[in-house]
């Protein structure tokens, strides 16, 4: 009987295995997937951080749907950076030389330091520091240029060096001709 209930399992798979047939009639074509963008980077002249004495600290808040139809995501990454000048360099070439917040400056009377914070909706970049602001150069407060980079969360696990704006740029396949510049005045 064992024998019988054996050969009857192999038929089994074997009829099973050597059928072929039709393998139905093919879907209906998607479409076309448009090319998804995986980070976005703009620029924001003419900033003026500005003083809150109760916490001693200049700060501004910049939303993204002023400067981008972008959406930020929960789990993106904002990086922001401060333009601190341009470079001549011996050969004659001019670089733009960027910081990424935080920066620290270290003043006579103490030091200070630009920070941010963020959401999904806006970032604040805050001037803090160790000593009374309020007499402070409006070199640090006045008409700043700071570059946003919103990255997706898959890049904080990467071993990307972010201090390097080059190397981020790179990364996201972004040229510095691209980079739109919106004033706030």
């Amino acid at each position: 009987m064992k024998k019988a209930i054996q050969l009857l399992g192999m038929f089994s798979i074997v009829l099973f295995v050597s059928c072929s047939g039709s393998d139905g009639a093919d879907g209906e074509r998607g479409f076309d997937g448009e090319d998804g963008i995986n980070a976005q980077v703009f620029e924001v002249d003419n900033v003026n951080l500005i003083y809150n004495a109760n916490n001693n600290i200049y700060d501004e808040t910049l939303t993204f749907i002023d400067y981008t139809s972008f959406e930020v995501l929960p789990e993106d990454a904002i990086l922001v950076y401060r333009f601190d000048s341009n470079i001549t360099f011996n050969d004659g070439v001019v670089q733009d030389n960027w910081s990424l917040i935080p920066q620290s400056f270290f003043l006579d009377g103490g030091t200070i330091q630009y920070t941010n914070t963020h959401t999904s909706r806006d970032t604040q970049i805050f001037l803090d520091g160790n000593f009374d602001l309020s007499g402070i150069s409006t070199d640090f407060t006045d008409n700043q240029l700071f570059r946003i980079v919103i990255l997706p969360g898959e890049f904080l696990s990467s071993k990307l060096d972010k201090s390097n704006m080059a190397a981020v740029l790179n990364a996201i396949n972004v040229d510095e001709e691209s980079i739109t510049r919106i004033s706030m005045k």
